[in-house]
This record gives structure tokens, sequence and C-alpha cells, in this order.
């Protein structure tokens, strides 16, 4: 059973795979970064809302006690963050869209190459020859 599992995890497809999600991981968390840290406060200033990846919609006001400590949290839509979760959903379904788009041209570059005409039967030799004696 070890022998199989070996055998399976050593198998390229799952080795390409595990290195795909990885590099796919560390996309994400560039996309993160660039969308939070870059992009919603450019966005939130054109808009004038400040940073967009901040903004809510309050539903109910934090409530204090006496001590000035939180006795009922705040109640909020988000709705920033879900801007900011599209747009990068946005450019991350681009990207491996571009990907694809890549990884589908080379294959049918390598599909258009034309194959080589198969080698004669040996009775189609043959009557080539009888072909070529009756000529003479």
């Amino acid at each position: 059973m070890l022998k199989e599992f070996k055998a399976f995890a050593m198998r390229g497809n799952l080795i390409d795979m595990a290195v795909a999600f990885v590099m796919g991981v560390a996309f994400a968390a560039i996309t993160n970064s660039f969308i939070n840290g870059v992009v919603m406060p450019l966005i939130g200033q054109i808009f004038q809302v400040g940073d967009l990846a901040q903004a809510k919609f309050v539903l109910s006001d934090a409530v204090l006690g006496a001590d000035g400590s939180v006795v009922t949290p705040e109640s909020a839509v988000m709705y920033g963050e879900f801007i900011g979760a599209v747009i990068n959903f946005i450019i991350v379904a681009f990207v491996m869209f571009m990907v694809v788009k890549g990884v589908n041209s080379m294959k049918k570059k390598e599909e258009e190459a034309p194959a080589a005409p198969p080698a004669p039967t040996k009775e189609e030799v043959l009557l080539g020859e009888i072909r070529d004696l009756l000529k003479k």
C-alpha cells in the first residue's frame, strides 16, 4: 500500500497540481494585498468615502456601558469588503482566463503539426514491386 501511495504521489499530475495550488495561494495573497492596499484607497478617494475597504452601512450603533466598555457591538453591513472581494475575484478570474487561453493556444500549435504519413504495408510494397516489374 505504501508503494502504491508513493507511485500516486510522485506522478507528474499530482506534483503539478500541488505546485499550481501553492502558486495560486501566493497569487491570491499578492492580489489581496494589491486590492486592499492600493486599489481600495484610490477608489475610496475618487468617490470621496475614504478607504473603501472600511466602508459600511451601520444598522445599529455600539452600546457602551458606564465604564466605557462595549455592551452591544455595532451591527453594520460591510459593503466595502464585499466590493474588494469582487474586484479581487475579477482580477484572479481574468489572470486564470489568460493562463488557460495561453495553454490552449500552445496545445493547438502542438496539434496542428502534421503527422508523418504511415509507412506502406508489406502488401503495398509487394504490389509496388509487381507494378514496376510489369512496366518493364
